[in-house]
C-alpha cells in the first residue's frame, strides 16, 4: 500500500471536487453544444456565422491559454464593471471560473458531435412527424432526439473522457482539486511520484467507470437496430 502520510482524505476530497467540476462542465458543454449545433443547422445566416466563429476560435486555442484568458480576463472585466457600480473588489470564484471555462471550451466540440448526430438521422422522418401534426418540439423529442443520441454516444464519450482529464487545469487557477492537493502534499513530503501516481489512479478509476456507463448507454440506445 502507498503511504500517503495522512494526505489520503485530502486527495479523496479533491477527487470529489474534480468530479463535480467535470459533471457541471459537461452539463454546460451539452447546452452550449446543442445550441451551437442547432444554430449551424438553422436557416439564419447570422446564427450560422456566430456558431462557426465560436467553434473555430475555441478549437484553435489551447485549453490552458483559454483557461488563463477567461479566468484573469473575466476577473478584470467584473472589477471594471464593479468600479462603475461602486462595488468593492471582487475575487472570481475559481470553481465557477473553471467550470464555466471548461464547459465553454467543450461546448465547441459537443457542437460538432451533435451536428453530425442530427445529420445522421434521415430528414424524412422529421417531415413525416410534422405531416402527422406534431409540433417541431414534439417531433424533436420523439423522433430526432432518441435517434440522435445513438449516433452521438461514441463521440460524446470521447469528449467526456477528454473533458474529465482537462479538469486538471483548474489547479492552475487556485482550485483545490486533487491535482492541486497532490502538488501541495508532494511539496510537503518530497514524494511527488507517490502523490501524482495516486492522482493518475483516481483518473483511471473515473475513466473506467465512465467507459462502462457509456458502453451500457450505447447498447441501450442500439436496441432494435440491425447491424451490418
Amino acid at each position: 500500500m502507498l503511504d500517503l502520510k495522512g494526505y489520503g482524505p485530502s486527495i479523496a476530497e479533491g477527487a470529489l471536487l474534480t468530479i463535480e467540476v467535470g459533471l457541471l462542465s459537461l452539463l454546460i458543454a451539452m447546452l452550449l453544444g446543442m445550441g451551437a449545433a442547432m444554430a449551424k443547422l438553422s436557416k439564419s445566416k447570422s446564427a450560422q456565422v456566430i456558431a462557426a466563429v465560436y467553434t473555430t476560435v475555441i478549437r484553435g486555442i489551447p485549453d490552458l491559454v483559454l483557461m488563463l484568458l477567461i479566468f484573469y480576463g473575466g476577473q478584470e472585466l467584473v472589477n471594471v464593471i464593479g468600479e462603475h457600480l461602486e462595488w468593492d473588489y471582487i475575487d472570481v470564484n475559481p470553481f465557477i471560473a473553471g467550470t464555466l471555462t471548461i464547459g465553454f471550451i467543450f461546448g465547441a466540440y459537443m457542437a460538432e458531435t451533435f451536428r453530425g448526430a442530427i445529420l445522421a438521422v434521415p430528414a424524412g422522418q422529421m417531415e413525416a412527424g410534422r405531416a402527422y401534426g406534431m409540433t417541431g418540439g414534439k417531433a424533436f423529442r420523439r423522433i430526432l432526439l432518441p435517434q440522435m443520441v445513438r449516433h452521438a454516444i461514441p463521440a460524446f464519450g470521447n469528449n467526456w473522457l477528454v473533458l474529465l482529464k482537462t479538469t486538471a487545469l483548474v489547479s492552475i487557477i487556485g482550485l483545490d482539486d486533487m491535482v492541486r492537493k497532490a502538488n501541495l502534499a508532494a511539496g510537503a513530503t518530497k514524494l511527488p511520484f507517490t502523490f501524482f501516481l495516486v492522482v493518475a489512479l483516481w483518473f483511471l478509476l473515473f475513466t473506467t467507470v465512465s467507459v462502462l456507463i457509456l458502453r451500457w448507454a450505447e447498447k441501450r440506445y442500439s436496441v432494435g437496430v440491425r447491424r451490418a
